[in-house]
C-alpha cells in the first residue's frame, strides 16, 4: 500500500510539472538593425508565448528563444519570409529535462551522511540544500554559521552562510540563483561552501583572506522561484509574488534595485520575463539583501552569479557614463578571466555590463557599486547556448572549480585593496 501512495504521489507530481515537449530553442543571428527590430516586434507577440533566453538587442549577440511547439510553424514561416538565419540549438527541451531529472533520481539512492558524501556533480532540491547548508555549519562551528537575513514572499527562510575567523572584519559577498532557472549557479554555491570550509588552514591564499574579511554566501537567493522550477515550470526565472491586476506573476529580482529603476533593459509588462516590478526593492528576495548591505556597512566585494553566456561583467548596465573605477575593475576582470580560462580553456568576454551584454536597468551590481561597494561583479557561467540553463550535470564540478580560480582573484585583490 505504501508503494501504491508513494507511485501516485510521484504521478501527481510529474502531472503537475509544465511539459516542454515539441518545444525549441532557436539560435537566430539578424545581420543587421532592421533584423533586430522584427525580432522585438516578433518578441511582443505573447500568443507566441516565446520565452527569450537571449533577448534581441542589437546585431552583436545572437538571439536564444525557447519556442512552444504550437508557435514553431508561425515563426518558422516569420523568419523564413524575412530571411532572417536560425539554427535548431535544442531539438525537443523536455527530452534534456527529462534525462536531468533521471540524473537526479539516481543520485537521491544515496543519501549523504555528511557534506563529505554529498553529490556535488548533480542537481538538488531546495531541502537538500538546505540539509547541505545544515550540515556545513554543523560540522564547521568555529568557521561557518547560518544567518537569516529575511522571508521570501512565500515565507521561506533566506539563508545565507557565514565564514568568519573573527569578529568586525569586513565583508565579501557571494549570491548565486537570483534567477531560479539558472541551476548551475546553485549547484556551484554549494561546491563554493564546502571548498572554502574545506581549505581553510590548508589554502594559503584563501586562509589570509578568511584571516582578514567575512565571506557571505547566498547560495539560493530566490527560494520561491527555485522551488517552483522543481514542482511546476523548469523554466520559472522570477520570484512568485503575485502581481495586481495580472494573471502573472513574479518580478525580475535582478532588474528591481534602485540603480536606473524603470529605465531601458526592463519592461514595465507583469508578463515579461524582465520585469521591473512597481518600485524598486519590491520584492522581500531584493530588500533582505539591501537591508544587509546597509546595515553591515562594510562589504568590499560583491559577486552576483548568473547563467549563460560565460562572461563577467563590471558597473554599469543602465548608463553607458563608465563607472570612476573601470580600469582597475577591467584589468582585475582581466586577470579573473584568464584563472579561470587556464583550467578548461572556457573562453569568457569581459568587461562593462552596458558593453558586454546589453543595456539593463535596476540590476544588482550596479547598485551595490553605487553604495559603495567597489569590486562588484556578475558572472554568467557556462555555457554559450548549447544547452542554456539546462547545462548537464556533469559540467557543475568543471563549472564551479574554474570560476572559483576567479573569485580567488577577486577576493584577493580586494584583500590587498580594501580601499
Amino acid at each position: 500500500m505504501k508503494c501504491l501512495l508513494v507511485l501516485i504521489a510521484l504521478s501527481v507530481a510529474a502531472f503537475a510539472k509544465e511539459n516542454f515537449v515539441g518545444h525549441q530553442v532557436l539560435r537566430i543571428t539578424p545581420k543587421n538593425e532592421a533584423e533586430v527590430i522584427l525580432l522585438k516586434e516578433l518578441s511582443q507577440l505573447e500568443h507566441l508565448e516565446l520565452d527569450f533566453w537571449r533577448e534581441p538587442i542589437d546585431v552583436s549577440l545572437p538571439v536564444d528563444a525557447r519556442v512552444p511547439f504550437h508557435s514553431l510553424q508561425p515563426v518558422r514561416s516569420f523568419l523564413a519570409y524575412n530571411e532572417i538565419h536560425y539554427d535548431i540549438m535544442i531539438a525537443d527541451l523536455q527530452d534534456l529535462l527529462d534525462a536531468e531529472q533521471q540524473e537526479m533520481t539516481k543520485s537521491r539512492a544515496l543519501q549523504p551522511r555528511s557534506t563529505d558524501d554529498f553529490n556535488y556533480a548533480t542537481y538538488h532540491t531546495l531541502s537538500e540544500i538546505n540539509s547541505f547548508i545544515d550540515a556545513l555549519v554543523q560540522e564547521n562551528p568555529n568557521l561557518v554559521s547560518k544567518i537569516v537575513i529575511g522571508q521570501s514572499y512565500e515565507g521561506r527562510p533566506l539563508n545565507v552562510l557565514k565564514f568568519s575567523t573573527g569578529a568586525n572584519r569586513p565583508g565579501i559577498w557571494i549570491d548565486t540563483g537570483i534567477h531560479s532557472r539558472e541551476w548551475v549557479t546553485q549547484a556551484s554555491g554549494t561546491w563554493f561552501a564546502k571548498k572554502i570550509a574545506t581549505d581553510y588552514g590548508r589554502d594559503a591564499a584563501l586562509t589570509a583572506i578568511l584571516d582578514r574579511f567575512d565571506i557571505f554566501l547566498e547560495i539560493v537567493t530566490n527560494p520561491d522561484g527555485f522551488q517552483f522550477t522543481h514542482t511546476s515550470n523548469r523554466m520559472w526565472r522570477k520570484t512568485r509574488k503575485p502581481n495586481s491586476g495580472s494573471r502573472c506573476a513574479g518580478v525580475d529580482p535582478n532588474r528591481n534595485w534602485d540603480a536606473g529603476f524603470g529605465g531601458a533593459g526592463s519592461s514595465s509588462n507583469p508578463c515579461s520575463e524582465t520585469y521591473r516590478g512597481t518600485y524598486a526593492h519590491s520584492e522581500p528576495e531584493v530588500k533582505a539583501i539591501v537591508d544587509f548591505v546597509t546595515s553591515h556597512g562594510n562589504l568590499k566585494a560583491f559577486v552576483s552569479i548568473h547563467s549563460y553566456s560565460q562572461m563577467l561583467l563590471y558597473p554599469y548596465g543602465y548608463t553607458k557614463t563608465p563607472c570612476r573605477d573601470q580600469a582597475e575593475l577591467h584589468e582585475v576582470a582581466q586577470r579573473a578571466v584568464a584563472a579561470l580560462t587556464s583550467l578548461y580553456g572556457t573562453k569568457y568576454a569581459y568587461g562593462s555590463i552596458i558593453n558586454v551584454i546589453y543595456q539593463a536597468s535596476g540590476g544588482t551590481i550596479d547598485w551595490t557599486y553605487d553604495q559603495g561597494i567597489k569590486y562588484s561583479y556578475t558572472f554568467e557561467l557556462r555555457d554559450t547556448g548549447r544547452y542554456g540553463f539546462i547545462l548537464p550535470a556533469n559540467q557543475i564540478v568543471p563549472t564551479a572549480q574554474e570560476t572559483w580560480q576567479a573569485l580567488m582573484v577577486i577576493m584577493d585583490h580586494t584583500k590587498n585593496n580594501p580601499y
